[in-house]
């Protein structure tokens, strides 16, 4: 009978591929961990410190340096941080010189509320908690607060962070009941009525358009309440 060796030249050589990468893998698996590093991204303004994650995976975990990594379910470490309520998500992954990365999302403040409990709002319309780490720079909310006037609120919220001088001007909403919103600027001491959050986007171009005048012809100070409740009108208060 005629041998095929080129077949068992295959046969052979798969059997060595196989055992290297068995043996790798054995290899591998039992590596320890050598460090932690810890990488938020996407915000220079830190809500949960690095010492801080440390400290939420030791609870649960106990040291991880030097652990074999056969030891780690990397999906639920991802678990553990994204339940704390300052992160958006996690991942969570092994280098192959044995470093345990995590690099961190955090949630990000739209808006705080000041009312019986103070907590944050952040871009998805969720409450966020204080941070003791940063107070983040946003309007602040007060008023009658409820579930239905929050909803409001954030709808609000958007269209200020969506517009670059909104963002850097608006620094409160203040609700007087549903569909009343007042809103307060940086530098000028007048309320804006806005009304209820219908035409949104055809009130504060309106309120845009007005200021841009006033403060060209410096009528600005002479104004109390500017509304927009109005359709297509802005209606000025003199003091």
């Amino acid at each position: 009978m005629r041998i095929n060796w080129n077949y068992i030249k295959i046969i052979v050589l798969l059997a060595i591929v196989s055992g290297l990468y068995a043996f790798a893998n054995q290899r591998s698996n039992h590596k320890k961990i050598s460090k932690l590093n810890i990488e938020f991204l996407g915000s220079e303004n830190l809500y949960i410190s690095h010492a801080m994650v440390n400290k939420l995976l030791i609870q649960n975990y106990g040291a991880l340096e030097n652990v074999p990594k056969e030891k780690l379910v990397l999906n639920t470490i991802e678990e553990v941080l994204q339940a704390n309520k300052m992160v958006k998500s996690a991942q969570v992954y092994l280098t192959v010189d044995g470093k345990l990365t995590s690099k961190i999302v955090q949630r990000r403040p739209i808006g705080r509320i000041e009312g019986n409990s103070k907590f944050y709002m952040d871009d998805e319309g969720k409450r966020m908690p204080l941070s003791k780490n940063h107070s983040a720079r946003v309007p602040i909310i007060t008023g009658k607060i409820t579930g239905q006037t929050l909803e409001d609120a954030y709808v609000i919220l958007k269209h200020i962070n969506g517009d670059d001088f909104l963002r850097k001007n608006v620094i409160g909403i203040h609700i007087t009941e549903e569909e009343n919103y007042q809103l307060k600027f940086r530098t000028d001491d007048f309320t804006v009525n806005l009304g209820g959050v219908d035409g949104l986007e055809e009130k504060f171009n309106n309120f845009k358009a007005f200021y841009t005048k006033a403060a060209k012809d410096k009528t600005l100070e002479k104004y109390n309440l500017v509304s927009l409740e109005f359709n297509n009108q802005v209606v000025c208060t003199k003091i």
